[in-house]
C-alpha cells in the first residue's frame, strides 16, 4: 500500500510539474539523443575545469545503498568533489522500492540550498516533480543512470540499450549453435531494465538461431532472480544462458544454477560491474558483465554538474563508458591503469 501511494503521489505531481516543461523540451531518450558528447572529450571541447563560485556545494540522491553499484557511484562523486575542493552530500533511499522516501531527500537537498543537484531515480517518473521546484530555485538537476526523468535537461550515464546488445554478441560469438536463454528483467517499466532488456532480445534472436523462452522481473533482487532462475531452469534444463539487468541478479542465478548441478552448462551475464561480479568472474562461477564503472561515472558527472554551475553550455547528454568483462579482459579494466584502458576505447570507437 505504501508503494502505491508513493507511486500516485509521484505520478500526479508529475503531470502538475511535468507540464512546465513539456514545451520547452523533448522528452529524453537518453540512448538516442543527438545532442550528447563523449566522457572522454569534455576537456577537449571545453576547456580546462573552470573556476567555481566561492562555497559551491552539492547535493546528490541515490536509489539506495545497499547495492554496491550506488556506494560506487558515490565515491565517485567524493573523490572528484575532493579533488576541486567541492563538498558533496550523498543520500539515498532506505530501498530501491521507496520512491517517496527519495523524493523527500532530493527536495530536502534543494531547499537546503545545495548549488546544483545530481539524482539516479528510482523509476522515470517519482523524482519528475523536484525539477520545477529546482528551476524556480535556479538549482541545476543532472540526472546520473539509469531511470531517465523524461524532461530532464541533462544526463549523464551509458548506453542502456548496448548492455544487452553486449551480451547479446558475446553468446552468438561463443555460442555459434544457438540454443535457449533467459532473461531476468529489473524493475518493470524503469527506462534502463527496458532498454538492457530489449537490446539483448532484439539482438540475439536477429539469427533465428537462439530462443528467449522466459523474461521474468527480479526487480534488482538477488534472492528474487536465484527464484526465478531456479524455476526457468526446472522447465527448461537445456538451458544455456541467462542474461540479467545487474550484478546482484546475475550472482543470485549464479547460486540457483549451482545448486542445479549445471554451472558447467549455462552461461550468466550481469551488468554494472561490482567487485562481487569481477570476483565471481576469475573464480569461473559468473561468466561475464558489463561493467559501466561507476566511480568513473560518479566523477565525470559530478564534473558535468558543476561546469554547468560555471555557466558552461554543455550537451544533454555525456555518455559514460561500458565495456564487457570477462575472465579474459577482467585485470584491464579493474587495474590502475582501467582509465587509461577506457580511453584507449573512446579513441577507436569501442
Amino acid at each position: 500500500m505504501k508503494l502505491l501511494l508513493a507511486a500516485a503521489t509521484a505520478a500526479l505531481m508529475a503531470l502538475s510539474s511535468g507540464s512546465a516543461f513539456a514545451a520547452d523540451l523533448a522528452p529524453l531518450n537518453s540512448d538516442t539523443e543527438k545532442d550528447r558528447i563523449d566522457w572522454s572529450q569534455l576537456e577537449a571541447k571545453f576547456g580546462a575545469f573552470p573556476k567555481l563560485p566561492d562555497g559551491t556545494k552539492a547535493g546528490a540522491v541515490s536509489k539506495t545503498l545497499t547495492n554496491e553499484y550506488w556506494r560506487s557511484l558515490g565515491e565517485g562523486y567524493k573523490a572528484f568533489g575532493d579533488r576541486v575542493g567541492v563538498p558533496v552530500v550523498y543520500q539515498a533511499a532506505q530501498s530501491e522500492g521507496d520512491q517517496l522516501g527519495q523524493l523527500t531527500i532530493a527536495e530536502g537537498l534543494v531547499t537546503q540550498g545545495y548549488n546544483v543537484l545530481l539524482v539516479s531515480p528510482q523509476t522515470d517518473s517519482n523524482l519528475q516533480p523536484i525539477m520545477e521546484q529546482a528551476k524556480a530555485a535556479n538549482v541545476p538537476v543532472v540526472n546520473v543512470n539509469d531511470a531517465v526523468i523524461p524532461q530532464a535537461e541533462h544526463y549523464v550515464g551509458n548506453v542502456q540499450r548496448d548492455n544487452g546488445v553486449r551480451v547479446a554478441k558475446w553468446f552468438i560469438k561463443n555460442r555459434p549453435n544457438g540454443g535457449k536463454v533467459a532473461i531476468v528483467e529489473g524493475q518493470a517499466g524503469v527506462y534502463a531494465a527496458v532498454q538492457r532488456t530489449d537490446g539483448f532480445k532484439t539482438t540475439i534472436t536477429e539469427g533465428g538461431k537462439f530462443e528467449v523462452v522466459a523474461s521474468v522481473p527480479g526487480n534488482w533482487d538477488r534472492q528474487t532472480s536465484y527464484d526465478a532462475a531456479t524455476n526457468i531452469l526446472q522447465q527448461h534444463p537445456d538451458l544455456i544462458g541467462f542474461y540479467a539487468n545487474n550484478d546482484g541478479m546475475a550472482l543470485g542465478i549464479v547460486e540457483a544454477i549451482k545448486a542445479a548441478g549445471l554451472q558447467d552448462k549455462v552461461a550468466v551475464f550481469g551488468t554494472d560491474g561490482i567487485s562481487d561480479a569481477y570476483a565471481s568472474i576469475r573464480a569461473g562461477e559468473l561468466t561475464g558483465t558489463v561493467d559501466s564503472f561507476p566511480v568513473l561515472t560518479g566523477e565525470v558527472a559530478l564534473e558535468t554538474a558543476l561546469r554547468l554551475v560555471a555557466g558552461q553550455k554543455l550537451p544533454r547528454v555525456v555518455a559514460t563508458p561500458q565495456a564487457l568483462i570477462t575472465k579474459d579482459n577482467a585485470d584491464r579494466y579493474s587495474g590502475p591503469d582501467a582509465r587509461k584502458a577506457l580511453l584507449e576505447d573512446a579513441a577507436v570507437g569501442q
